[in-house]
């Protein structure tokens, strides 16, 4: 079996890759970085570090690597790929789009098995983004063999890497914990057996339970830690505000999915529990700048803080606290991260009030509006 993995990062070695090498798969990873491409060509193997005290080593072999710049080499290798995955970043979705489009148009010229295309993306509907941008690519005639030979299932990932540097460049640390969940209804064909995946009927609770779950708790404690001058997010949640706000988020995400899905109130609060002590592993020193970067992204409407802070009051739920965190990555003002930059020019132009809205789309007769101004004049405040 074969399977083509866009993205030899540390999410794409350290996670995806080596839970398809684990299930017996030839991983090829696509990759831009040539340094990286050569190096897994010339060992055909990467060593993973799981980031707890016994420092486990997890040897993945039997892989390679194709520039993905040579999209001769990867429509070749789609050409006979039983399952395609990516890990690149959601804004890279679009850039790997023609890739994949002439690879799907040359293999189903003369390859009739199904084929999975799967985005393992921090963005919710990842796969869908991806199968809009490659449809843009397709003729109408290739398009109807698409749609019946190829499924973009969506899923939802969860696994810390942090930003790492290693004498060994392809080493990788990753933390123990994963999650790996996959909508079996849009598998096309039979569903592939990766241990490690949990297939679904219905991925939409998962999605929101991780996003607004864990990505809610990452960012708050990413953006409230910059704030106070943290640099790292296991130092950031040293600090008792930090912790305390951070944890209320997600106990009011946590009303709101519970509320919403007739998830377990216990074992949801367990899941709060165990995501608490990921983000204080002493053995993960995650950057607090790397965590809260793209904050215009992670402000949108349906993202991890807006999101369920606008459907919480459609539960009677009021999210103080997922405002304090909208407030601190307003405030986030890291002059090497673009979008950063570009909140504090609105701000400082245009004011507060109207970033706020033109970000979040919060308007001004919703009652978060005048919590997120209190809160964003407080945090000033305590610096």
């Amino acid at each position: 079996m074969k399977a083509l993995h866009f993205g030899a990062g540390n999410i794409g070695r350290g996670f995806i890759g080596a839970l398809l090498s684990g299930a017996g798969y030839e991983v090829c990873f696509v990759d831009v970085v040539q340094e990286i491409v050569d190096e897994i060509n010339r060992r055909r193997e990467y060593v993973v570090e799981i980031a707890d005290s016994g420092h486990e080593k997890i040897k993945v072999s039997g892989v390679r690597a194709i520039n993905g710049q040579d999209t001769d080499a990867v429509a070749t290798e789609m050409l006979e790929a039983n399952l395609v995955t990516t890990a690149v970043g959601p804004h890279v979705l679009k850039l790997i789009a023609p890739t994949i489009a002439k690879g799907l148009t040359e293999r189903v010229k003369t390859n009739s098995q199904p084929l999975n295309i799967i985005a393992c993306e921090n963005v919710v509907g990842g796969s869908s983004i991806l199968k809009e941008h490659v449809y843009q690519h397709l003729d109408e005639s290739v398009r109807k063999k698409v749609d019946e030979l190829v499924g973009f299932p969506v899923a939802a990932v969860d696994r810390i890497v942090p930003l790492q540097k290693h004498e060994d460049r392809l080493l990788v640390t990753v933390e123990p914990f994963y999650e790996w969940v996959v909508d079996q209804s849009k598998i096309v064909g039979e569903v592939p057996e990766i241990a490690g995946i949990t297939f679904v009927q219905n991925l939409e609770p998962y999605i929101e339970r991780k996003l607004y779950t864990v990505n809610t708790g990452h960012a708050t404690a990413a953006y409230l830690g910059y704030h106070f001058g943290y640099e790292t997010i296991d130092q950031a949640l040293q600090d008792q505000y930090i912790r305390d706000v951070t944890k209320q988020a997600i106990s009011e995400t946590s009303r709101l999915l519970v509320a919403k899905y007739a998830f377990d109130p216990e074992q949801q609060a367990q899941y709060v529990h165990k995501i608490m002590n990921r983000f204080s592993n002493p053995h993960l020193s995650d950057e607090v700048t790397r965590i809260g970067r793209s904050p215009i992204r992670k402000l949108g409407p349906s993202d991890r803080l807006v999101g369920p802070a606008v459907q919480s009051l459609n539960y009677g739920i009021m999210p103080e606290h997922l405002c304090i965190g909208i407030a601190a990555a307003l405030l986030f003002d890291y002059d090497k991260d673009p979008e950063a930059v570009s909140i504090q020019k609105t701000i400082k132009e245009k004011g507060l009030a109207e970033t706020i809205h033109h970000y979040t789309k919060i308007g001004q007769d919703s009652p978060l509006f005048s919590i997120i101004m209190e809160k964003f004049d407080q945090l000033n405040h305590m610096r």
